[in-house]
């Protein structure tokens, strides 16, 4: 016998998510073909028109238009369509907080790891390289998807230190150390927010050097430094810091390795510093959130970590001594929430 909540399932949820590849595809094929650069400050345009930019046939060329301003990525005005807010502020090539690294990193590296996400799972081992044959993650990949790759993560993590600066008070904070900083994103953007704060960038000498350009760029050259070095083979994290930050560093490697990490980091701190783990925390109950949930399948597809709880990062900490530990949550594209602790 059929009941009420038999009738009211439907499967139009698996629906959504069997297809959600369509979307990012979509964007992903825009992006390729400079959709989103062509059509900023211009008028717009017409699906024969972008045929004709394009050299390809008018019905592909209409079907792609219609599917980007269904996914909020065009708006069409009468006949023409043009750049969404979104999409001109993040997809247009030379824009300061362009995104397209990211989506073609994604696209090109990450959709066919992800295509063989069994066979992660059934090996536990990543699908993107091969760590029998290469040293690291991105050992021989191609130096210009590294690049805008670097530049897209520069703009997720510009918004996701500003969200950790506005949820963690850092006013008491004099010299930050950021381990694993990248291109120095977090640095900038909460010196910014806090004029007294000073900061080092820790980092591999490849993306040092890197970090070095953003914040000449950013003219706080005299306000941040700039350290090449390795958290593993070094045997102790630069000193003089009263508060460390670990920003989507800890995901990517295996809990003894996380903890090791931590310890060097505890070393470094002296007493009254504190330690902040900024990330997309799943939950204690490990339910979701799905961002966080998803990002750790993703580190089965890439690394030898997974997204972790606060719980986790909490007892870590508590066991190397840490006291007044807690969670901030807030929400970003990189990291929901912080976990924090003092050193006594």
């Amino acid at each position: 016998m059929t009941t009420d909540a038999d009738r009211a399932l439907s499967p139009v949820p698996l629906m959504q998510l069997t297809t959600g590849f369509w979307a990012s595809k979509t964007l992903a094929a825009a992006h390729e073909l400079d959709l989103f650069s062509r059509l900023s400050g211009t008028p717009g345009t017409t699906a024969g028109e972008l045929a004709e930019a394009l050299a390809i046939e008018e019905r592909p060329a209409d079907m792609l238009l219609t599917g980007c301003a269904a996914l909020g990525l065009l708006v069409k005005n009468g006949r023409r369509y043009v750049n969404s807010p979104l999409a001109d502020e993040f997809l247009v090539r030379g824009k300061p907080y362009y995104f397209g690294g990211f989506v073609q990193m994604l696209d090109q590296r990450l959709y066919p790891g992800w295509g063989r996400l069994a066979e992660a799972i059934r090996t536990n081992r990543p699908t993107t390289w091969d760590p029998d044959r290469q040293s690291s993650l991105f050992d021989g990949e191609d130096p210009e998807l590294l690049s805008v790759f670097w530049e897209a993560m520069h703009s997720i993590s510009t918004f996701t230190a500003r969200a950790l600066g506005e949820s963690v008070d850092l006013s008491g904070a004099r010299k930050l150390l950021d381990v694993g900083g990248g291109s120095a994103a977090f640095d900038i953007e909460l010196c910014r927010l806090y004029p007294d704060l000073a900061a080092t960038v820790y980092e591999l000498p490849q993306i040092a050097h890197i970090a070095a350009g953003k914040v000449k760029e950013a003219d706080l050259s005299d306000r941040i430094e700039t350290v090449a070095g390795d958290f593993f083979a070094d045997p102790s994290l630069p000193g003089g810091h009263d508060t460390i930050l670990l920003s989507m560093i800890l995901h990517d490697w295996a809990e003894d390795r996380c903890r090791t990490i931590l310890r060097k980091c505890w070393a470094a701190l002296p007493s009254g510093g504190q330690v902040i783990v900024a990330e997309l925390l799943v939950n204690d109950t490990r339910t979701g959130p799905p961002a966080a949930a998803l990002m750790s399948l993703n580190m089965l597809v890439e690394t030898e970590g997974r997204n972790y709880t606060p719980a986790e990062y909490g007892a870590w900490l508590a066991e190397l001594g840490c006291q007044d530990i807690r969670t901030v949550w807030f929400e970003a594209a990189g990291a929901n929430g912080a976990v924090i602790g003092r050193k006594p």
